[in-house]
Protein backbone atom coordinates (compact mmCIF):
# COMPACT_ATOMS: atom_id res chain seq x y z
CA UNK A 1 0.00 0.00 0.00
CA UNK A 2 1.71 3.18 -1.37
CA UNK A 3 0.22 6.56 -0.78
CA UNK A 4 1.31 8.79 -4.11
CA UNK A 5 0.50 12.35 -4.80
CA UNK A 6 -2.85 12.92 -7.16
CA UNK A 7 -1.65 14.48 -10.47
CA UNK A 8 -3.91 17.32 -11.27
CA UNK A 9 -5.24 15.98 -14.96
CA UNK A 10 -8.60 14.63 -16.81
CA UNK A 11 -8.17 11.21 -15.19
CA UNK A 12 -7.98 11.89 -11.74
CA UNK A 13 -10.97 14.31 -11.74
CA UNK A 14 -12.48 11.07 -13.51
CA UNK A 15 -11.29 9.00 -10.66
CA UNK A 16 -12.55 11.41 -7.92
CA UNK A 17 -16.42 11.33 -9.13
CA UNK A 18 -16.84 7.98 -7.93
CA UNK A 19 -15.86 10.03 -4.16
CA UNK A 20 -19.36 10.84 -1.82
CA UNK A 21 -17.47 14.34 -1.20
CA UNK A 22 -17.33 15.36 -5.41
CA UNK A 23 -17.58 19.23 -4.81
CA UNK A 24 -16.45 22.89 -5.96
CA UNK A 25 -12.41 22.28 -4.75
CA UNK A 26 -12.80 19.50 -7.65
CA UNK A 27 -14.72 21.42 -10.21
CA UNK A 28 -12.45 24.39 -9.70
CA UNK A 29 -9.63 22.12 -10.66
CA UNK A 30 -11.59 20.84 -13.58
CA UNK A 31 -11.86 24.71 -14.73
CA UNK A 32 -8.15 25.23 -14.32
CA UNK A 33 -7.72 22.23 -16.51
CA UNK A 34 -9.93 23.21 -19.10
CA UNK A 35 -8.61 26.80 -19.26
CA UNK A 36 -5.25 25.02 -19.66
CA UNK A 37 -4.19 26.67 -16.39
CA UNK A 38 -3.00 23.85 -14.24
CA UNK A 39 -0.53 21.55 -16.13
CA UNK A 40 -0.32 17.97 -15.66
CA UNK A 41 2.67 17.71 -13.42
CA UNK A 42 1.41 20.73 -10.84
CA UNK A 43 1.62 20.28 -7.49
CA UNK A 44 -1.69 18.98 -6.48
CA UNK A 45 -2.96 18.90 -2.68
CA UNK A 46 -4.02 15.25 -3.19
CA UNK A 47 -3.31 12.25 -1.99
CA UNK A 48 -4.33 8.95 -2.94
CA UNK A 49 -3.67 4.93 -3.24
CA UNK A 50 -4.87 2.62 -5.84
CA UNK A 51 -5.53 -0.48 -5.80
CA UNK A 52 -4.26 -1.82 -9.09
CA UNK A 53 -5.16 0.81 -11.81
CA UNK A 54 -7.89 1.87 -9.45
CA UNK A 55 -8.08 5.17 -7.08
CA UNK A 56 -9.86 3.82 -4.05
CA UNK A 57 -8.91 6.13 -1.34
CA UNK A 58 -8.27 9.51 -1.34
CA UNK A 59 -7.45 12.79 0.90
CA UNK A 60 -6.46 16.77 0.40
CA UNK A 61 -3.78 18.21 2.44
CA UNK A 62 -2.88 22.31 3.10
CA UNK A 63 0.03 23.22 4.70
CA UNK A 64 -1.23 26.49 6.65
CA UNK A 65 0.99 28.93 8.27
CA UNK A 66 1.32 29.81 11.43
CA UNK A 67 -0.33 33.55 11.21
CA UNK A 68 -3.68 31.27 10.02
CA UNK A 69 -3.74 29.42 12.79
CA UNK A 70 -6.57 29.77 15.15
CA UNK A 71 -6.27 26.12 16.97
CA UNK A 72 -2.66 25.93 18.46
CA UNK A 73 -0.59 28.22 20.59
CA UNK A 74 1.53 29.03 20.30
CA UNK A 75 0.70 29.17 16.47
CA UNK A 76 2.65 27.57 14.19
CA UNK A 77 2.56 25.96 10.94
CA UNK A 78 0.28 22.78 10.93
CA UNK A 79 -1.44 20.44 8.18
CA UNK A 80 -5.15 20.59 7.37
CA UNK A 81 -6.48 17.30 6.17
CA UNK A 82 -9.78 17.65 3.91
CA UNK A 83 -11.58 14.57 2.14
CA UNK A 84 -10.02 11.84 3.76
CA UNK A 85 -12.59 8.93 2.23
CA UNK A 86 -12.55 5.40 1.11
CA UNK A 87 -14.43 3.75 -1.46
CA UNK A 88 -17.13 1.09 0.46
CA UNK A 89 -15.91 -1.79 -1.13
CA UNK A 90 -12.38 -0.66 0.43
CA UNK A 91 -13.13 0.27 3.93
CA UNK A 92 -11.92 -1.68 6.56
CA UNK A 93 -8.86 -2.52 4.69
CA UNK A 94 -6.21 0.23 6.35
CA UNK A 95 -6.63 2.43 3.61
CA UNK A 96 -7.47 5.32 5.33
CA UNK A 97 -5.47 4.44 8.25
CA UNK A 98 -2.51 4.67 6.01
CA UNK A 99 -3.48 7.76 4.70
CA UNK A 100 -3.38 9.69 7.88
CA UNK A 101 -0.19 7.76 8.89
CA UNK A 102 1.72 9.47 5.60
CA UNK A 103 0.14 12.93 6.98
CA UNK A 104 1.54 12.28 9.68
CA UNK A 105 5.01 11.91 8.84
CA UNK A 106 5.74 14.96 8.12
CA UNK A 107 5.86 15.66 11.58
CA UNK A 108 3.63 18.85 11.98
CA UNK A 109 0.18 19.15 13.95
CA UNK A 110 -3.00 18.04 11.78
CA UNK A 111 -6.30 19.17 12.20
CA UNK A 112 -9.20 18.06 10.53
CA UNK A 113 -13.11 18.55 10.53
CA UNK A 114 -14.31 14.86 10.60
CA UNK A 115 -16.95 13.75 8.77
CA UNK A 116 -20.51 12.45 10.13
CA UNK A 117 -19.92 8.92 12.64
CA UNK A 118 -16.43 9.10 11.81
CA UNK A 119 -14.90 10.28 15.24
CA UNK A 120 -14.18 6.62 16.29
CA UNK A 121 -11.84 6.19 13.72
CA UNK A 122 -10.16 9.26 14.12
CA UNK A 123 -9.53 8.61 18.01
CA UNK A 124 -7.92 5.34 17.15
CA UNK A 125 -5.35 7.69 14.97
CA UNK A 126 -4.61 9.54 17.94
CA UNK A 127 -6.31 12.94 17.21
CA UNK A 128 -8.42 14.49 20.17
CA UNK A 129 -11.40 17.51 20.07
CA UNK A 130 -10.01 21.03 20.42
CA UNK A 131 -11.02 21.68 24.15
CA UNK A 132 -11.16 25.61 23.90
CA UNK A 133 -14.37 27.01 22.63
CA UNK A 134 -13.88 28.90 19.91
CA UNK A 135 -16.09 31.12 16.89
CA UNK A 136 -18.68 28.26 15.55
CA UNK A 137 -19.90 30.41 13.16
CA UNK A 138 -18.02 28.41 10.44
CA UNK A 139 -19.62 25.35 11.92
CA UNK A 140 -17.05 23.77 13.14
CA UNK A 141 -15.99 20.82 14.77
CA UNK A 142 -12.14 20.11 14.60
CA UNK A 143 -10.23 17.27 15.87
CA UNK A 144 -6.48 18.10 16.17
CA UNK A 145 -3.38 15.94 16.14
CA UNK A 146 0.00 16.40 17.71
CA UNK A 147 3.27 15.45 17.01
CA UNK A 148 5.39 12.75 19.55
CA UNK A 149 6.83 14.75 22.37
CA UNK A 150 4.59 17.60 22.23
CA UNK A 151 1.40 17.54 24.81
CA UNK A 152 -2.04 18.97 23.89
CA UNK A 153 -1.79 21.34 26.95
CA UNK A 154 1.16 22.98 25.59
CA UNK A 155 -0.43 24.37 22.86
CA UNK A 156 -4.34 25.11 24.19
CA UNK A 157 -5.23 28.54 23.58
Amino acid sequence: MTVVRLKVNFKTLEEFKQFKEYGLQELSMLEDLEANIVEDDSDSPFYGIYFGDKLVARMSLYQIQAKFDRYFYPPQDYLELWKLEVLPDYQGKGYGKELVEFAKSFGLPIKTNPRVKSNGFWEKMGFTSVEYEMDRDRGENPLVWYPEGVTPQEHLK
